[in-house]
């Protein structure tokens, strides 16, 4: 889709090779999607330890991947270090029966899914269909159940 490209209806670009980026644009995209993670693992393992419970779970939310998220560079990245987080807490908390995972969802479909998105997905490679929330909503389901006791450090891509 190029360095711009459409959301909400409104072009808006956070790449490199734009003037989107700046420390404020990376603090605020960090903020949320690395620091908040890493805070809200941090302080579910402190309570999950000193109530001595037996297992948990931790899911995440990704997108980009190894190749990163061009023209989206600082959510990419935020979320490379949120993967990071989660899969140290896979094994920094597994012998407090917690098992971490993040979850990759296809496009899904949360209301800012436009022609040109649905086009795109049609035209891709990489992309089968559209998902509706509840269809990842099932996914983290199964992956926070008993079922799922054994499938840790892992980025389970949905399709």
């Amino acid at each position: 889709m190029g360095g711009r490209h459409i959301c909400h209806g409104k072009k808006h670009a956070t790449g490199l090779n734009s003037d989107g980026i700046t420390a404020s644009t990376h603090d605020q995209v960090f903020s949320v999607d690395a620091r908040g993670g890493a805070l809200l693992m941090a302080e579910f393992a402190r309570r999950h330890i000193a109530r001595q419970a037996k297992w948990g779970r931790i899911i995440g939310l990704t997108s980009g991947g190894l190749l990163g998220f061009p023209t989206e560079v600082s959510y990419g990245a935020a979320k490379a270090a949120l993967e990071n987080y989660t899969m140290s807490a896979a094994f920094e908390l597994a012998e407090f029966g917690i098992i971490a995972n993040m979850v990759y969802p296809p496009v899904t479909d949360t209301g800012w899914v436009n022609d040109m998105v649905r086009q795109h997905v049609k035209d891709s490679n990489d992309h089968i269909h559209i998902v509706e929330p509840e269809e990842v909503a099932e996914a983290i389901a199964f992956l926070c159940s008993d079922f799922a006791k054994l499938i840790t450090v892992n980025i389970v891509h949905l399709r």
